[in-house]
């Protein structure tokens, strides 16, 4: 049975809002291991008034940083890293290869395929009707907590 995600949930894990929010919704997830997410793209997202207005295409680096939250919606679900934030390490092997356009549904998978402690990599896939748009390496650390403290938060007087 799939786990799913509103974007109200995504909302409670991840620190991000409009518009540097790019996931709509977890379809699937599994804590620690993988999330499958959507961002369904309109004319009217923000990046298009100066990206390409003419013909409009969705910057790469958005399509990779939907991956990334889409990775850790993943991470972020487990119960020792809940509270706290994912932030990028590192980008590899990035390949482009289709643009994304208003009218398409991006599909977004990250797989988590190492984790140590609070550094992990993963692999993120985005596509549209099955068709890759951008396949790459995630590399990321996730911060003590959203105050930048590593303890424990408990009531405050």
């Amino acid at each position: 049975m799939a786990k799913a995600l509103t974007t109200k949930q995504i909302m409670d894990i991840l620190p991000h809002r409009s518009p540097f929010l790019l996931v709509d919704a977890i379809e699937d997830y599994e804590e620690g291991v993988y999330a499958l997410g959507r961002k369904c793209i309109t004319y009217d997202e923000p990046y298009f008034q100066g990206h390409f207005p003419e013909m409009p295409i969705m910057p790469g680096v958005l399509q990779v940083e939907a991956l990334a939250q889409t990775g850790a919606v993943a991470i972020l679900c487990k119960e020792e890293f809940k509270g706290r934030i994912a932030v990028f390490a590192g980008i590899d092997k990035c390949k482009f290869k289709r643009p994304v356009v208003p009218g398409d549904v991006l599909t977004l998978k990250t797989e988590i395929t190492a984790l140590r402690g609070p550094v992990g990599m993963g692999h993120g896939v985005a596509s549209v009707n099955g068709e890759v748009a951008c396949d790459c390496i995630i590399k990321f650390a996730i911060l003590p907590d959203k105050n930048g403290s590593s303890e424990e938060s408990g009531n405050e007087a």
